[in-house]
């Protein structure tokens, strides 16, 4: 274990996110809210302190990480920036509770737009831009932004990859060039094009500057903090529209734009996963839109209503224009199915992943045919290309601790003595990084009033949904800690 390499990218991690709180603390004072910008810059200063601690800890560091160092970085990282990006909403008492704020902080980070608040317009304007820029953060990575603008050693600059797939989202990563850097910049030149496009429809929708650009960091990182009390319902048809498009948008695997921009569009349209992500948006708009018909009157506010919820929750950001909740149960039974499938692989958006699901759909297949044929040779093929037996393996893997994980966290939260409905979809919701789920913790309702043990489940829940399990189970892995490779 190249324990310094870990160190120095804690490092880097520390001082980005500390550069990003100077962003709320200017907001602060041009609100002319003296004490919380000097709370977010006292809080920039003990993560100035912590970060040249590890800076200098980590000198003459060898610049070689392998999956282990990967792993180990882009766990602690995470960790750390949660630990010190919850200061700010407690130093500046607007969420005194110290498990609230970190409640609130990695359900940012982690994109997913869960909230013990009830009065969320009661915030601060620095504290709301903060939660909505958390989102943002990580949407795409904060390791892949260090990737992207850090210089590297010739020497060091093959070994990022193991960053990339311990925070990257999917079965499988891939760079889009020979230079991991530079693919990493290609995924933030894309990722800021797109919210800065989603800000500027929104303002050309009479939406103030501060809201179109909390809006846009909620969207792009599907994540659906709001700053408003009902979300996103009080907004016009066409803001709704707007978020809608740009949430689907946001859950397609970003290589896709990459291919688009090179001309191969051929490529774009043999896609099974962009194919099948967007036909079960399309599947479930419909199937919504005539069960909710007589709800609204109208084919046009049902269907709009439907493309924005399919859209939210495919995509786990969250965001609401109705209260579902009052929806019928067949309408509310695909939205929960929704929750589980998730975007594309390579998107902001979190669950299961459609790639997953795909791989898994003919994992059965090839299953049932070996039992029929075991002489024959199977494989699972994705866009007409063999996939390793490595990764279809570690996809039934990915399933059977994805399984565990819900079951065993939803023992401990049904402590609370809640509904089984309520409890449940909390669990699925926070693992699966969506945010609101059902009854008590729908559209309307708030997290808050769960045990600090529970919460603290969720918490573990959101991170280990964001990580995609392994990287931080691996932590307790003595293995992971060894020197053996």
């Amino acid at each position: 274990m190249n324990v310094k390499y870990v160190c120095r990218i804690t490092a880097y991690t520390v001082f980005m996110t500390a550069l990003f709180m100077l962003a709320p603390a200017g907001i602060a004072f041009y609100d002319g809210e003296t004490r919380n910008a000097l709370v977010y810059l006292f809080v920039v200063g003990i993560m100035s302190v912590l970060g040249s601690v590890l800076f200098l800890v980590s000198r003459n560091f060898k610049p070689i990480l392998y999956a282990q160092e990967g792993i180990a970085a882009t766990s602690i990282s995470w960790i750390v920036m949660s630990v010190f990006g919850a200061l700010p909403f407690v130093l500046t008492g607007e969420i005194p509770r110290y498990i609230d704020a970190l409640f609130e902080i990695v359900s940012g980070f982690s994109t997913t737009g869960a909230s013990i608040l009830s009065d969320v317009e009661a915030l601060s304007r620095c504290n709301l831009f903060w939660r909505s820029f958390s989102h943002w953060m990580g949407g795409m990575g904060v390791l892949v932004f260090m990737l992207a603008v850090l210089p590297q050693t010739k020497k060091g600059e093959g070994s990022g990859i193991f960053l990339m797939k311990a925070e990257s989202t999917g079965p499988s990563v891939s760079k889009f060039t020979p230079h991991l850097r530079q693919t990493a910049k290609i995924l933030y030149i894309l990722y800021i094009a797109f919210t800065i496009a989603c800000a500027v429809f929104l303002l050309l929708g009479e939406l103030p500057l501060f809201d179109s650009l909390c809006l846009a960091l909620g969207t792009a990182g599907t994540g659906g903090f709001g700053i408003l009390n009902d979300s996103a319902g009080s907004y016009s048809p066409y803001i709704q529209g707007v978020l809608a498009v740009f949430m689907m948008l946001f859950g397609i695997n970003f290589s896709m734009y990459y291919l688009i921009l090179l001309g191969q569009l051929k490529a774009v349209f043999k896609n099974e996963e962009l194919r099948t992500y967007l036909g079960i948006i399309l599947a479930s708009v419909v199937l919504i839109t005539v069960n909710i018909y007589s709800m609204y009157g109208s084919v046009r506010e049902s269907m709009h209503h439907a493309f924005f919820q399919v859209s939210s929750i495919i995509t786990t950001t969250g965001f609401s224009s109705v209260d579902f909740e009052q929806w019928p149960a067949f309408s509310k039974g695909i939205l929960f199915i929704l929750m589980f499938i998730g975007g594309c692989a390579g998107s902001t958006g979190g669950g299961m992943k459609v790639s997953r699901v795909l791989m898994l759909g003919k994992n059965i297949v090839r299953t049932i045919s070996q039992t029929l044929h075991p002489r024959r040779m199977h494989l699972v093929k994705m866009d007409g290309h063999s996939v390793k037996e490595s990764v279809a393996n570690s996809v039934d893997a990915y399933l059977a601790v994805y399984c565990v994980i819900i079951l065993f966290s939803f023992a401990i939260v049904s402590l609370d003595d809640y509904s089984l409905g309520t409890n449940f979809s909390a669990v699925v919701a926070c693992f699966n990084n969506i945010g609101p789920g059902f009854e008590l913790v729908g559209a309307t309702g708030n997290y808050g009033h769960y045990s600090d043990l529970s919460k603290f489940v969720f918490i573990i829940d959101m991170l280990l949904g964001r990580l995609e399990i392994f990287p931080l189970l691996a932590l307790f892995s003595p293995d992971l800690w060894s020197r053996k490779r």
